[in-house]
């Protein structure tokens, strides 16, 4: 059982990377559960502490992931009209055009709530959605970031076991 827990685990560990630039899988979260199951094997000792901040980790990120578009849309010269709308954007997106709906839906919804504000400044407009787009790049890179440090972490922690497994 240990064998089979330590392969699903790292398959979970590396789909959390995949995971961090597709919007269905939460990549940091996945990860974690990656660490989780090489955590239930009866080699690796639990350590509550380790899985509990790694997790408060990959849920913060999973939170702010929603939030970081629209900050970029502010930081790019967005009014309170284009970070509705990049929210508004999101959700719309996200439901209808799935995966890909969390890439076009806040640079969408961005560059409508600034036309509906101004709707003779497109230029802004689309530098408020460029915003949402890079927002959306910085999250990726966030996320990314972290499914590589908890996979690097399942490999360490292998690595110190790796005689009580074979």
């Amino acid at each position: 059982m240990d064998i089979f827990l330590l392969i699903i685990g790292f398959l979970f560990a590396l789909l959390g990377i995949i995971g961090s630039f597709l919007p269905v899988l939460p990549g940091p979260f996945t990860s974690w559960i990656g660490l989780l199951l090489l955590h239930l094997t009866n080699v690796v000792p639990l350590n509550w502490t380790f899985l509990g901040i790694t997790l408060a980790i990959s849920i913060i990120i999973w939170l702010i992931d929603y939030f970081i578009p629209a900050m970029g849309t502010k930081k790019f010269g967005g009014t309170r009209y284009g970070v509705i709308g990049t929210m508004v954007g999101l959700i719309i997106g996200i439901l209808f055009l799935g995966p890909f709906g969390i890439i076009i839906g806040p640079f969408a919804g961005a560059f409508i709530g600034e036309l509906i504000k101004d709707a003779n400044n497109t230029k802004k407009a689309l530098k408020a959605a460029f915003g949402s787009f890079i927002g959306f790049l910085t999250s990726a890179f966030i996320k990314f970031v972290a499914a590589v440090v908890f996979t690097s972490f399942y490999i360490s922690i292998f690595w110190e076991y790796r005689s009580l497994f074979f």
